[in-house]
């Protein structure tokens, strides 16, 4: 299973390289357009995660023996599947995003344990993917897709943090320090 712990270490370090670099960022930077080219960071992770869903369902229909067609047609056109989930994805909370961006690649994680090493690392076994491993496909759609735009929100994200930086804590009160009851000794005293 060497194959499958390095794949799952890829998936588990780019995902935590950008979740490093969004922790910080406020909602409405997320939502900044023209961030990752003329996608917001919203965009990028509605359609990082649209394409991870693609490969999800990918793999139930090749576990089926089917071919999996649309996954096909989307690695065949990725601009144009790229726009249309754009659209489809563009009024969408940035809750809902953020949970099927999460959940999303858990079931990724989950569907690598069905396939054989045989299946999952040879070019031969799937004649659709022209040449291609099950692998290569998988880290074309998820790791090597996120390290595309890393960078990029690294990049915003220092920036965002320079032209907002935090307020200093000390001047904060904190609210373990503030006390709701009245004091007895007030009660007592006439105005």
């Amino acid at each position: 299973m060497h194959y499958l712990e390095s794949l799952l270490d890829n998936l588990d370090r780019s995902r935590e390289q950008l979740l490093v670099a969004l922790e910080n960022l406020p909602d409405e930077a997320l939502l900044t357009p023209n961030v990752v080219g003329n996608m917001s960071i919203a965009d990028c992770l509605a359609l990082q995660t649209a394409w991870e869903a693609e490969l999800v369902t990918g793999y139930m229909r090749l576990d089926q023996g089917q071919k999996p067609e649309n996954l096909l047609q989307a690695l065949g056109h990725p601009t144009d599947y790229n726009r249309l989930r754009l659209i489809e994805n563009r009024e969408r909370d940035l809750d809902a995003i953020f949970d099927d961006f999460q959940h999303v690649r858990l079931q990724i994680e989950e569907w690598l344990e069905v396939f054989s090493e045989k299946d999952f690392m040879s070019p031969r076994r799937y004649a659709w993917f022209l040449g291609r491993s099950l692998a290569q496909i998988t880290a074309l759609l998820t790791y090597e897709r996120e390290a595309d735009y890393v960078p990029v929100i690294e990049a915003f994200a220092a920036q965002w943090a320079d032209d907002y930086p935090e307020p200093p804590t000390d001047l904060l009160i904190p609210l373990t320090a503030v006390s709701l009851e009245e004091n007895p000794d007030e009660l007592d005293q006439p105005d």
